[in-house]
């Protein structure tokens, strides 16, 4: 009799777990069946907004999806990043994060509306990228050695921008000024295209941002470019030393951007994402775009980003200590 009903049982187990593959499999052959919104936590314009443009637009090209962006700038990232963990586990509302809202804030703010391990699902990484101190073109300052020096002969008298608070730029910033003994004026702005007014003007004296943000103004002579921040000299900025070269050894601050959708998003809608976002980013003309944004394309797994967000949770969130920067 227990052997008739433990049949029985296994029965129903396997007819219920083909149910779900078969239901499953169903919702990604239909899924898509109307627009997908990404959501850009950063203003138009700036190096995440550029990425994000350049790869749903192959998506799109290559899948025939509608895929919209939806700039929400503000707190960081934080605001854009939320509004997507609490959408509709649908798929059909992501989120293009990058290590600052990711990997950097949950240690920054004291009340993060979010937690980027529990509250998100990774679909997939799309790119990195190093930052780069730059100045206007006018500046006095023709290499790094010359702003520290300025700095060390008036402390704080240099302003510097970023793209916010807690941002990658500004924490690789602090970390700079530990290693060069300067102390500079902060002076955030609530995304990265937005200060170049004042660079250009005069009223901040160097701007540390992605690659992506500033390559057109570096390339065009509007900016000068004194240091990246990877271990390597960025293939399309050539000229311009890393900060390892400049005299501050195994320097490295690089930011890097994912797609990622509500905690609750089916699995087999993650994969059908992450498999149309590697197959555009496969694409030559978009590792061209990209590459003369002064980003690098990263794919790869779900799996692959998630362990990126830890790990680079715990190596950032011991820079914010080390730093003591805070955020209410």
């Amino acid at each position: 009799m227990r052997t008739s009903s433990h049949s029985s049982l296994s029965r129903r187990a396997a007819l219920g777990a083909v149910l779900m593959l078969t239901c499953g499999m169903a919702l990604a052959q239909a899924y898509p069946s109307r627009a997908i919104r990404l959501v850009v936590p950063f203003p138009p314009g700036g190096g995440t907004d550029i990425i994000a443009r350049e790869v749903a637009n192959k998506v799109a090209t290559t899948e025939g999806w509608s895929i919209v962006i939806d700039n929400k700038p503000g707190s960081g990232g934080n605001i854009g990043v939320d509004a997507a963990a609490k959408a509709n586990p649908d798929g059909y509302t992501l989120v293009l994060g990058q290590t600052s809202n990711l990997a950097i804030n949950p240690s920054l703010y004291a009340k993060l509306p979010y937690d980027p391990v529990k509250d998100l699902a990774p679909v997939g990484l799309v790119a990195s990228a190093p930052l780069v101190l730059v100045v206007a073109s006018a500046s006095p300052y023709k290499k790094l050695a010359d702003v520290v020096a300025a700095a060390k002969a008036k402390p704080t008298a240099l302003n510097y921008a970023s793209s916010g608070n807690g941002t990658v730029a500004h924490l690789a910033t602090e970390q700079f000024q530990k290693a060069a003994g300067v102390q500079f004026t902060h002076v955030p702005y609530k995304g990265a295209s937005q200060g170049l007014t004042d660079l250009v003007g005069g009223q901040i004296q160097m701007y540390i941002s992605s690659v992506p943000t500033l390559i057109a103004q570096i390339k065009s002579g509007q900016l000068r470019a004194l240091a990246v921040t990877s271990l390597q000299r960025n293939r399309d900025l050539p000229e311009v030393p890393t900060m390892a070269e400049s005299g501050y050894k195994d320097f490295e601050a690089v930011t890097w951007f994912g797609v990622a959708g509500p905690a609750a998003m089916p699995k087999e809608v993650v994969a059908r994402l992450n498999t149309a976002f590697n197959k555009a980013l496969a694409a030559a003309d978009v590792q061209k775009k990209l590459a003369a944004q002064g980003a690098e394309v990263m794919t790869g797994p779900p799996e692959k980003f998630a362990s990126l967000i830890r790990t680079d949770g715990v190596r950032w969130g011991a820079i914010v200590k080390s730093s003591g920067v805070k955020m209410d």
